[in-house]
C-alpha cells in the first residue's frame, strides 16, 4: 500500500512538472521535486508513514509465531524482505560499502547482515557530516602529509596575534607555525637531560678569562665518566658522593664560576661617554650565516673575540620538556648576522665562553632575566660585561619597555611577532621564522648607542643613570639557575596562588596529583602543563570523581598522559575520597573571616588567625604595668599606684577560672556517655573549687592577723595602752550594743601626736584619711563579735548610725597598719 502510494505521489508531481516550462525543468534538483526543501519534505513524510506502519506488525513472541503459521503471511514476509535487502544493497553500492546481503548462510546470515548494516550506516553518516561541514564552510578535506618544515602554516585568530591594516577596515591575522609530529630533539643530545629532584651543578669545566682560577671539582668533572659505580646515579648526586666519599672541598660546588669577575669588573670610561649612534646596516646588505656545524662555530667564535660589542638573543621552547629547551640563539655584530642551532652544537657551545667571559667585549641583550639562566642550564655558558635596554629603558622611563617599542621608537621599523610563539624546534626552519629571529638582534647595537647617549643627556651629562644601568646589568648577569626541587610543601605555593578554598578531602587529591603530576613530568620529560594542565587538576580536586569516566569528563581536551594514567589517578582520587572531610580555610584566600575561636581546628590546620595591633601590645602593656609598679618580693608593702597596677592586670584576666576544674580533680568514664552524671560532676568541681578558694582566703586572714600582732607587740608601751582603751571602749560598745561614744578634741589630738612620731618608720606609706570619704555606700553591714583585734576591720566601726565622720579620726589613729587594707582584692569587695 506504501508503495502504490508512493508511486501514486510521483506520478502527480512528474505531471505537475510537465505544465511547467522546459527551463523550470532544467533547474529542478530531481526528478519531480523543485528543490531540496520539498525533497526533505516528502521524505520525512514517506518516512513517518513507514515507521506508523511498521509499528502494526506483529510483534516478536508468540503474536508473530502464530501469524506465521499462515502460508500466505509467511510467504509475503519472504518477499518484501528479499525487496528491502535489494534495496539496501543497492544503497551500499553507492556508497562503495560491501553490498552482498543476500547471499549469506542460513545460521551466522542474520549477525553478518547486521554487521554490514552497522558499518554501512557509520560510513554513510560520516560523509554525511563532512558534507554539511563543507556546506557550513569547514574545509575538512584530507591533504597529503608534508615533511615538517614544509606543511602550510596553521592559523590562530585570538586577540593576541591581530594587526590592523592599512586600511583599518579589516584586521590581518596571524599565523602561528605549529608542527604536531616533531621528532624528540632531546633524544639526539649527547649529555641526557637531568630532571631528577636535585639542585643544579654548573656545567662548566674550563674558564677562560678568569681571575681566579676554577675549583678543582669543575676541572675533574671529567672523572665521573670513569666511575662506573655512579652511572646509574643522577649527576648532582653522584658528584656529591664522590666527594663525600673522597673528603673533597665542596663549598665551591654551586656557587656561580665567574662572581669573582663580575665583582672586581670596572666600566671603561669609554663606555660611560656619550657615543655617536652608529646606522645600522639594511636586511638585505647584511650577510646572514646559519651556525650548524663545529667549523663554523669555531670560525665565529674567532670573529666575536676581534669585535667590541656584539648583541645576543634566544629562542626557547618549555612546552614539550621539563626544564625547557634552548633552540636557537642570534648573534649580531656591526656588520653581519648569525643564527646558531643550538640542539644541534648543545654540547659544544661551550667554546664561545672565551668571547662571552671576555671584559673588554660588549654583550647586548634585551630582558636578559631569562637568558642568563638558559644559557647556564643548556651550554654552560657565562656573561661578564652585559649591557641591558631593558634596564636602560627603565631608566628612560619610556612608554613601554618591549623590544618592539624600542624598535618603533628608535628604528621607525614594525616589528612581526607573528611567529613569536612558534615551535622552534622546526628543522629545518623556514624562512619566515628566521627573519623573525633575525630582527631581534640585527638593530640592537643601534639602540643600544642610542639609549646611552639619552641616559648622558637626560642626567645633564653626568654618568651616574648610566652607571646604574651597568650596575643592573651586572647584577643580572650573577644570577645562578636553579632547578624547580619539589619538596612535600610544593603544592601549597601553587594552591595560594590559584586562591582556592578545599577542604581535607579536596587538598589531599591536590596535594596527591600535584606530586604524581611532577613525577611523571620528570619521568617523561614533558612540561607539567602538558601532562595535566593546572586548571584540569583544579577540576578533578574539587569534584572528586567516584568513576574514570569523570576523570576524562574534568579534562577538555583530554591529556594523552592523562588517558593513558587514567586508573592511576582514579586510585589517588579514591584515596583522597577516604579521608575525613573537615573544612579548610586558607585566610588569604578568605580575607573577610576575622574572628576565630579556640575549638576551631580546622582553621588551625590552614593558616595562623589574623593578629591585631591590640593583641600584640596588650601582652607588652601588662609587663610593663608589673615590673614598673609590682614589685614580685615584697607584694605587702604595695603603695596606691601599685594596688591600682594590680587590679588592672587581675581585670585582664578570666573572670570563670573560679569554676576552671582542677587538674587533680578525677573525671568518671561514665559522665562522658551520662548527661545527668555529666552536669553532678562539674557541679562537684565548681563545689570543691569554691571550697579551695574559701580556704586560701581564710589561710591569708590569719597570715595577716599574725603579722599584725607581731608589729602590735613591738610598739611603744604608750601605743599598747592606747590600743588596750580603745580595744576594751570597743567591746564593751558592741556587747553592751551601745553607741561608741564621740571622743573629746583632746583625745583626738593624743591620738594624731603618736602618728607623727611613727611617720618617719614609714618611708614609703600614707594612709589614706577615711574620714574624707563618704562611707555612707557601706551602710547596713552588720559587725561581727570578735574577741581578737582585726586593724582591717577597724574602719566598719564608722558606718553606725548616728556617727559623725570626724569619730574616724581618733579610731584610725597608730591602730592602723600600712599595706594590710585588702579592700582592693577581689574578695573584699562590698556585697551587694
Amino acid at each position: 500500500m506504501n508503495s502504490s502510494k508512493s508511486n501514486d505521489a510521483t506520478d502527480s508531481s512528474c505531471q505537475g512538472g510537465n505544465l511547467d516550462t522546459t527551463e523550470e525543468v532544467k533547474d529542478e534538483l530531481c526528478p519531480g521535486f523543485k528543490d531540496a526543501d520539498t525533497f526533505v519534505k516528502y521524505g520525512l513524510g514517506a518516512v513517518l508513514s513507514a515507521t506508523k506502519a511498521s509499528a502494526g506488525l506483529p510483534q516478536s513472541g508468540d503474536e508473530y509465531d502464530f501469524y506465521r503459521s499462515f502460508p500466505g503471511f509467511q510467504e509475503f514476509c519472504e518477499s518484501q524482505g528479499d525487496k528491502l535487502l535489494h534495496c539496501m544493497s543497492q544503497i551500499m553500492q553507492n556508497h562503495g560499502c560491501r553490498s552482498h546481503i543476500k547471499d549469506r548462510d542460513k545460521l551466522t546470515g542474520i549477525e553478518e547482515r547486521f554487521d554490514l548494516v552497522v558499518d554501512s550506516n557509520d560510513v554513510i553518516l560520516e560523509r554525511a557530516g563532512i558534507l554539511l561541514d563543507e556546506a557550513d564552510g569547514v574545509n575538512r578535506s584530507q591533504k597529503p602529509v608534508m615533511p615538517v618544515g614544509f606543511q602550510p602554516p596553521k592559523i590562530v585568530v585570538s586577540s593576541w596575534n591581530r594587526k590592523g591594516s592599512s586600511s583599518g577596515s579589516r584586521s590581518e591575522t596571524f599565523r602561528l607555525l605549529h608542527a604536531k609530529n616533531i621528532a624528540r630533539p632531546q633524544l639526539k643530545f649527547k649529555e641526557k637531560v637531568d630532571n631528577s629532584n636535585t639542585p643544579f651543578v654548573p656545567k662548566i669545566f674550563i674558564k677562560p678569562n678568569s681571575l681566579k682560577a676554577l675549583p678543582s671539582y669543575f676541572t675533574n668533572k671529567q672523572i665521573r665518566k670513569e666511575r662506573p659505580e655512579d652511572l646509574d646515579v643522577p649527576a648532582a648526586l653522584a658528584d656529591f658522593i664522590h666527594q663525600q666519599r673522597t673528603q673533597e672541598h665542596v663549598e665551591d660546588m654551586f656557587a656561580h664560576p665567574y662572581q669573582y669577575e663580575l665583582d672586581h669588573l670596572i666600566v671603561p670610561e669609554s663606555l660611560l661617554s656619550k657615543p655617536e649612534p652608529q646606522m645600522y646596516k639594511p636586511l638585505a646588505e647584511t650577510n646572514l650565516t646559519f651556525v650548524d656545524s663545529l667549523e663554523d662555530l669555531v670560525t665565529l667564535n674567532e670573529k666575536l673575540c676581534k669585535s667590541s660589542e656584539f648583541a645576543v638573543d634566544l629562542e626557547h621552547h618549555s612546552y614539550r620538556s621539563f626544564l625547557g629547551l634552548t633552540c636557537l640563539m642570534q648573534v649580531s655584530t656591526r656588520e653581519e648576522d648569525f643564527i646558531i642551532d643550538t640542539l644541534e652544537l648543545r654540547s659544544e657551545l661551550y667554546i664561545l665562553n672565551e668571547a662571552f667571559t671576555d671584559p673588554s667585549i660588549v654583550k647586548v641583550f634585551h630582558g636578559a632575566d631569562s637568558d642568563i639562566e638558559w644559557l647556564q642550564r643548556d651550554f654552560g655558558l657565562y656573561v661578564v660585561n652585559l649591557f641591558d635596554t631593558h634596564q636602560a629603558s627603565r631608566a628612560l622611563n619610556l612608554a613601554r619597555h618591549s623590544l618592539d617599542h624600542l624598535l618603533k621608537h628608535f628604528c621607525d621599523v614594525d616589528s612581526d611577532k607573528r611567529y613569536q610563539l612558534a615551535d622552534w624546534r622546526i628543522r629545518p626552519l623556514p624562512e619566515e621564522m628566521i627573519q623573525y629571529a633575525r630582527s631581534d638582534t640585527h638593530y640592537l647595537l643601534y639602540i643600544y648607542d642610542c639609549v646611552r647617549a639619552q641616559l648622558l643627556d637626560s642626567n645633564h651629562g653626568q654618568p651616574g643613570l648610566l652607571q646604574c644601568v651597568w650596575n643592573k646589568s651586572r647584577d643580572i648577569s650573577l644570577k645562578k639557575y636553579l632547578k624547580p626541587i619539589y619538596t612535600e610543601e610544593s603544592y601549597l605555593e601553587l594552591q595560594r596562588k590559584q586562591k582556592k578554598s578545599f577542604n581535607t578531602q579536596q587538598l589531599t587529591a591536590f596535594r596527591l596529583l600535584f606530586a604524581w603530576r611532577d613525577k611523571l613530568a620528570r619521568q617523561e620529560d614533558e612540561s607539567t602543563g602538558y601532562v595535566l594542565p593546572t586548571h584540569m587538576m583544579i577540576k578533578i580536586s574539587e569534584e572528586l570523581p567516584k568513576e574514570p569516566q569523570g576523570i576524562i569528563a574534568c579534562c577538555i581536551p583530554v591529556p594523552p598522559l592523562v588517558r593513558q594514567q587514567v586508573n592511576e589517578l582514579h586510585s589517588l582520587v579514591q584515596q583522597a575520597r577516604e579521608m575525613p572531610l573537615l573544612k579548610v580555610r586558607n585566610h588569604r584566600c578568605s580575607p573577610e573571616v576575622s574572628l576565630f575561636g579556640p575549638h576551631d581546628e580546622t582553621i588551625r590546620l590552614s593558616a595562623p588567625p589574623k593578629i591585631t595591633l591590640f593583641q600584640v601590645a596588650l601582652p607588652i602593656l601588662l609587663h610593663f604595668i608589673q615590673l614598673l609598679f609590682i614589685s614580685p618580693n615584697d607584694q605587702r608593702s604595695m603603695s596606691v599606684a601599685q594596688m591600682k597596677a594590680r587590679r588592672i592586670i587581675e581585670s585582664f584576666e578570666n573572670p570563670f577560672r573560679m569554676y576552671l576544674p582542677s587538674a587533680d580533680v578525677h573525671v568518671n568514664k561514665n559522665a562522658k556517655f551520662d548527661p545527668s552524671s555529666k552536669i553532678f560532676e562539674i557541679s562537684k568541681r565548681w563545689k570543691l573549687q569554691s571550697v579551695e578558694q574559701q580556704q586560701k582566703e581564710l589561710e591569708a586572714k590569719k597570715k595577716i592577723r599574725e603579722e599584725a600582732k607581731q608589729q602590735a607587740k613591738k610598739a611603744s608601751g604608750n601605743l599598747e595602752s592606747v590600743k588596750d582603751g580603745e580595744q576594751k571602749r570597743v567591746r564593751v560598745a558592741r556587747e553592751s550594743g551601745e553607741e561608741t561614744p564621740n571622743p573629746s578634741k583632746k583625745q583626738m589630738k593624743s591620738a594624731e601626736k603618736p602618728q607623727k612620731k611613727e611617720a618617719p618608720s614609714q618611708d614609703s606609706f600614707k594612709p589614706f584619711d577615711y574620714s574624707q570619704s563618704d562611707l555612707k555606700v557601706f551602710d547596713g553591714a552588720k559587725a561581727k563579735d570578735n574577741t581578737q583585734f582585726d586593724p582591717n576591720r577597724q574602719p566598719r566601726d564608722f558606718k553606725k548610725k548616728g556617727q559623725k565622720k570626724n569619730s574616724g579620726a581618733g579610731n584610725k589613729s597608730v591602730s592602723y597598719l600600712a599595706g594590710k587594707s585588702e579592700r582592693g582584692f577581689r574578695h573584699n569587695w562590698p556585697k551587694r
